[in-house]
């Protein structure tokens, strides 16, 4: 079985065993208003989704922060690097927080992209970085929590839920587009693919580390799901508009906030 009848199953697959499957829901390069802004606003409010932005702070607008005030608490922005600027030399893969340049000017970008973000969103920046293109050096990540981060995101299972002292990974693990050879929705059957994976392989790791007494991180990183509202074409939307009311109407499934997805505190949010 496979598509939207696999995703059923495997939601039922949760609810027999009595526990929730988690989700939670990033949408990347946000920086002004736009339609498609709109409506990707009006499909989370719908669907009563928490939706996360990575925004870029040297493009972010005013208008975009009026806009989002709009939206209400639900809508959340995370640090999208800086100004999502490709300093990779030609021939490698594209990277902003790379180590082609000293890691002393990435964290003084850093730093001053955080307080950008802190000053035109308030309360709705959460001190999470989203890296650019999903790529990070060591070096900066160990830097991170010393610049007032407490979280970072990037794409595929995380490989440790703490990549550093006073930092938590929570990654997405679907993105609904395919970037080559040519741009456009990655597909429906593949989308589900990835979505399914990532949940029995959470749903059957708690059920080992119950019977083994143990507890590990990977069962409770929350299934992410990854939007790019400004490239989305028509069989995107239509299919992240079908996803969410799917998960909206199973009982087995619940959105985490950004907060529940990086272990954010009260007071962690209000010294960002």
């Amino acid at each position: 079985m496979s598509g939207w009848p696999a995703l059923q199953r495997e939601l039922d697959a949760w609810r027999e065993a009595d526990q929730v499957a988690t989700v939670w829901w990033r949408d990347d390069d946000a920086v002004d208003c736009s339609p498609a802004l709109d409506r990707l606003l009006e499909l989370a409010a719908q669907n009563q989704a928490p939706l996360t932005l990575a925004v870029i702070p040297a493009r972010a607008t005013d208008a975009l922060a009026a806009r989002l005030a709009r939206a209400g608490a639900r809508v959340t922005v995370l640090q999208h690097g800086f100004a999502h600027a490709n300093h990779a030399p030609k021939g490698q893969k594209a990277m902003e927080l790379g180590p082609h340049r000293p890691g002393v000017a990435i964290c003084e970008e850093l730093a001053r992209g955080r307080a950008m973000l802190n000053e035109k969103f308030g309360r709705q920046a959460v001190p999470v970085l989203v890296p650019p293109w999903n790529r990070i050096a060591g070096e900066v990540v160990s830097a991170l929590a010393a610049l007032g981060f407490g979280g970072l995101s990037a794409h595929t299972a995380r490989t440790a839920m703490r990549p550093a002292e006073g930092l938590v990974a929570c990654n997405t693990h679907l993105d609904v587009m395919r970037w080559r050879p040519e741009r456009g929705f990655l597909g429906e059957d593949e989308a589900l693919d990835l979505l399914i994976g990532h949940l029995r392989a959470r749903r059957r790791a708690r059920a080992e580390a119950l019977v083994a007494g143990t507890r590990t991180a990977e069962p409770d990183e929350p299934s992410g799901l990854l939007t790019h509202h400004l490239v989305m074409d028509e069989a995107a939307w239509a299919f992240v508009s079908r996803l969410l009311g799917v998960l909206a109407d199973h009982p087995a499934a619940r959105w985490s906030t950004v907060d529940e997805a990086f272990q954010l505190s009260t007071d962690a949010r209000a010294a960002s």
